[in-house]
């Protein structure tokens, strides 16, 4: 029997683009997935690349956004929360999906007052604010780390993981070479601290045994794409890697930060050095890199002791030690979750009635 799933969720990408996997899974069962979001989020421009169907809605975030912006959303949620119950009217979906953010919240409280089921994935080893507050009401909660489970009430949570691309689960194991490889990410976007970081190691790399791959982001390729090859260092820089496999499977290390990229960090069994962004709401990318370190597949440097020195004697010192770097690469591989959009797909068709 089709159905039609009504997914919230949306803002960044981290939010669209496992919410998107889900929804392709269940377009190629027969179901209609109907998205809801903001015309200012990342879903306004990638759901409707994918052909998906979307709803618009008006409302801003609540964490970490100033008085006078949670003034605003605050005053803005009734009015969303009306908007959301209108396109579950029209839709009568069999349940709600939801991947948290400020776009989720008006819709799980629309779907909450319907009574209609709700099935939340949380990435994070701390539930977003969304998520966090309505926990006790979900029917489902998709974790990516065990820990997140004592947010939910007993009996109503799993461990799927994030929906990842199937080709970084085909990663093979790396064996060591005379050279290292280290692929350097701030995500799409970049990161400041950790281009700083880079561009001060590349002269401490006296016996060049490295190669670079670094994603720098688009505001700032131009200045230090010349500086790098000016540097004498083997690899590649670029403002974003189309091909992001490609790279995890050249890498022997990853240093980025630690939101939605540790679930393609574990999918590819790669050892990472983790530098959480301090800013991230509710520290959420501390708790990943925290959950990362103790499962012993990284090592974690906050961002404020990060530095070019710093980068070089942590790598020298991973690198040195016989067999650690395998072995986080192993530890980083049990703590993926293959099939996660698959298993999520079929948790909402549970609720087709």
């Amino acid at each position: 029997m089709s159905a039609t799933f009504v997914m919230a969720g949306g803002g960044t990408g981290g939010h669209v683009i496992p919410a998107l996997a889900v929804a392709r899974e269940l377009r190629a069962r027969g179901h209609s997935p109907l998205f809801v979001g903001t015309e200012r989020g990342m879903e306004a421009k990638l759901v409707p690349q994918e052909n998906f169907p979307i709803e618009w809605i008006e409302i801003g975030g609540l964490n970490r956004v100033g008085f006078k912006r949670t003034l605003t959303t605050l005053a803005d949620l009734p009015l969303s929360i009306w908007q959301a119950s209108r396109v579950l009217d029209r839709a009568k979906p069999a349940a709600v999906f939801s991947m948290g953010g400020y776009v989720a919240g008006p819709v799980l409280l629309a779907a909450l007052w319907k009574k209609l089921p709700v099935v939340v994935m949380e990435p994070n080893a701390i539930p977003g604010m969304t998520h966090r507050r309505l926990a006790r009401f979900v029917a489902r909660a998709l974790l990516t780390f065990p820990e997140t489970g004592r947010w939910f009430p007993p009996g109503r949570s799993e461990v799927t993981g994030r929906p990842v691309r199937e080709e970084f689960f085909q990663i093979p194991p790396q064996p060591r070479g005379s050279v290292l490889t280290v692929l350097i990410t701030g995500g799409s976007q970049g990161s400041r601290t950790l281009n700083r970081a880079a561009e001060e190691s590349w002269p401490l790399w006296k016996n060049r045994f490295v190669r670079i791959f670094h994603q720098t982001g688009a505001a700032a390729y131009e200045e230090l794409a010349p500086r790098f090859r000016s540097s004498g260092l083997s690899g590649q820089i670029a403002p974003f890697f189309t091909d992001m496999p490609r790279v995890f499977a050249e890498a022997d290390l990853i240093v980025s930060r630690s939101g939605s990229t540790v679930t393609e960090i574990a999918a590819a069994g790669r050892p990472s050095i983790l530098v959480p962004l301090p800013t991230s709401a509710d520290q959420h990318q501390l708790r990943n890199a925290e959950a990362m370190q103790n499962a012993g597949a990284s090592r974690l440097i906050p961002d404020s002791e990060m530095s070019g020195a710093r980068l070089v004697e942590e790598i020298g010192r991973m690198a040195t030690e016989p067999g650690l770097l395998e072995k986080m690469g192993q530890a980083a591989r049990a703590m993926a979750r293959p099939g996660a959009a698959a298993r999520a797909a079929e948790i909402l068709e549970s609720f087709i009635r």
